[in-house]
């Protein structure tokens, strides 16, 4: 699924948070967005979920869903919704739910039977390191990172042509930043999904995403080309990194 993004420009009072003239994110592609705080970065996410209302401009998603071609504005259909998946922060959970019982609301949601979910949750047994299903403990109460983790989960349970993570480094150990980074990849090669994650991470960014987008002030103010991680050394003396 490709996403067009054309004048788009959303401020909070006099902040302009993010003004982008034209930018696309080609169908299958891994995007990553990096920036200081305050750059636009979970903005501009929260622009193509619609989850606020830009200004001026918009977001189309533009492809193949069901062997139908769609090109649709976000903010004008929730058509969308059967293709894409996001965790933008723990907000997005139904946290007086288990884990357990999350996954299958998920499940149920997007019809996936008993089995399939469990072959699915399978996959990511070693990510969720035992100490997500089968403890009866709500969401609320889990750790940052296991609560992460959770909605990583369910946003990829969804199956979806469009993935987008926010900060999906944080709070997690290395052995399940790692974990993560793998699944992605995967994920991306084997259904050619167009992912798009942010981090502050710039280890993390380059290692899987072939392409980054630098903002600054709600600006795309460089569009890097990491297919052979050519990256880091720019993003490095950009941030003035030792």
């Amino acid at each position: 699924m490709n996403i067009h993004i054309k004048n788009l420009k959303k401020c909070f009072g006099e902040k302009v948070a993010v003004n982008i003239d034209s930018y696309e994110i080609h169908s299958g592609e891994m995007l990553g967005l990096v920036g200081n705080n305050g750059a636009g970065k979970s903005t501009l996410f929260r622009l193509i979920l619609d989850l606020i209302k830009a200004d001026e401009g918009s977001v189309r998603m533009i492809g193949n869903f069901a062997e139908q071609e769609v090109n649709i504005n976000v903010s004008e259909t929730e058509q969308w919704k059967d293709w894409t998946g996001a965790f933008v922060d723990e907000s997005f959970l139904i946290d007086y739910l288990t884990p357990d019982e999350y996954f299958q609301f998920i499940a149920r949601i997007s019809g996936r039977s008993q089995d399939d979910l469990q072959d699915f949750l399978g996959k990511y047994e070693h990510f969720m390191a035992g100490e997500l299903m089968g403890q009866k403990k709500l969401i609320r109460n889990l750790s940052a990172g296991n609560k992460q983790k959770v909605g990583i989960v369910s946003a990829m349970l969804l199956q979806p042509q469009v993935l987008i993570l926010d900060e999906p480094f944080n709070f997690l150990d290395p052995r399940s930043q790692s974990a993560i980074k793998h699944l992605l990849r995967e994920y991306n090669q084997q259904t050619g999904a167009t992912i798009l994650i942010s981090s502050h991470n710039l280890q993390h960014t380059v290692d899987i995403c072939p392409r980054i987008a630098l903002l600054e002030n709600g600006f795309i103010i460089r569009d890097i080309d990491n297919s052979d991680g050519q990256a880091q050394a720019e993003l490095e003396n950009y941030f003035q990194v030792d």
